[in-house]
């Protein structure tokens, strides 16, 4: 298991229930496939440094969590196919 972080921006549009359940969703994944979520931080809405998507403002959050090595492809493959996710970013930590 190795120590990863992913950046997701949501669309701000998303009602507040919409938005708990996308990053419950994502959560759950991670337990699914054997890893544990660390930390989860919602960072709310912020303006984007760019227009995406005809969106000027997105709604960041933070997850941190130990998985799988291969893990992290499965992740980001459902990540875009999700309406809700402008944009994500996955690095691995330093141990």
């Amino acid at each position: 298991m190795r120590p990863y972080e992913t950046m997701l921006v949501l669309k701000p549009d998303l009602e507040p229930e919409q938005t708990a359940e996308t990053v419950a969703k994502y959560q759950s994944l991670v337990q699914q496939h054997g890893g544990e979520i660390r930390n989860i931080e919602e960072l709310g809405k912020r303006r984007l440094a760019y227009e995406i998507e005809k969106y000027r403002e997105g709604y960041y959050v933070v997850m941190q969590y130990n998985a799988p090595n291969d893990f992290t492809r499965e992740l980001e493959r459902i990540m875009r196919i999700d309406d809700n996710v402008l944009r994500y970013l996955t690095v691995r930590e330093e141990e």
